[in-house]
């Protein structure tokens, strides 16, 4: 084999080195790292230093702090999702239809994606402020909404709900546009009303983007990060504790960076399974 062959067939993977590069520095070494420093007890800089195996998850499974914020996590996410695809499909379906303004509400409905969540969170502070802030003002209330363990967990992620519900907006609306209006046709003639097209017209037609939508959804859920730090620094008590601010709190202010790279490895795994499982029942729910 000639040196002109070999080049030829090597070409077509020399496009793809410099993104294999960007991968293998910014994801697959972090990955790796994790798993090696979740088997280590690290120095305070991080460095590991002593061999443990598994411990520092037998530690974890053992550990009812971690357990809470598994629980915390999960209603978190559950609330999130929930809330944040109801508005975004709400907001698709009433801006799926022309009328004078369209594109002033289609903007704002769409406004919360371009919000970084630490600023929003900031606003959202000031907006639950026992004293000064406009919802206690406007309900009548005198309640402190963000150091409450009733309410914490609740405003923390009706926050995360809003800020998701911009790119929701978006994926519904392309979902919608996609939908072939005379099949809507054809159902009033048939005697359909609103109710009916809708949960058995359009809800089908948008299984596909609703599918992709809920999987995203729970990915960002997990990952939610900001708004906790700027809102609750995982208080009061541990009622908003995610399981990604414990890994930060644990790394950074405790310095057990193999615990916390523990608790990365297993939300991983957490994360890796729901969508494994998620995909597996695609089949069943989503027509296409």
């Amino acid at each position: 084999m000639n040196l002109k062959t070999i080049v030829k067939k090597a070409g077509p993977y020399a496009y793809i080195v410099p993104a294999m590069t960007i991968f293998a520095v910014f994801l697959f070494f972090p990955f790796f790292k994790t798993i090696y420093l979740s088997l280590y007890k690290t120095n305070k800089m991080g460095q590991a230093k002593l061999y443990v195996g598994l411990l520092n998850y037998t530690d974890l499974l053992n550990s009812p702090s971690f357990f809470n914020s598994l629980l915390v996590t999960a209603v978190f996410v559950l609330i999130v999702v929930t809330v944040s695809m109801l508005l975004g499909l709400v907001a698709a379906v009433l801006c799926s239809k022309t009328f004078p303004g369209i594109r002033i509400f289609s903007t704002a409905y769409a406004l919360p994606m371009a919000i970084a969540s630490s600023s929003a969170a900031m606003i959202f502070k000031i907006m639950l402020h026992p004293s000064i802030g406009i919802v206690n003002k406007i309900l009548g209330f005198h309640i402190n909404w963000i150091s409450d363990p009733r309410y914490a967990l609740a405003c923390v992620a009706l926050l995360t709900a809003w800020l998701n519900s911009g790119i929701n907006f978006l994926y519904f609306s392309a979902g919608l546009s996609n939908i072939d209006e005379t099949i809507y046709e054809r159902a009033s003639v048939d005697g359909a009303n609103a109710v009916q097209k809708f949960f058995f017209l359009t809800l089908p037609g948008l299984s596909p983007i609703m599918f992709y939508t809920l999987v995203v959804n729970i990915i960002q859920a997990f990952q939610s990060f900001g708004q906790v730090k700027v809102l609750t620094q995982g208080g009061p008590g541990e009622s908003t504790n995610l399981i990604v601010y414990s890994i930060y709190r644990d790394a950074f202010f405790n310095y057990r960076f193999g615990s916390a790279a523990a608790q990365s490895v297993l939300l991983f795994l957490i994360i890796m399974i729901l969508t494994i499982c998620m995909f597996r029942l695609e089949k069943k729910g989503v027509s296409y």
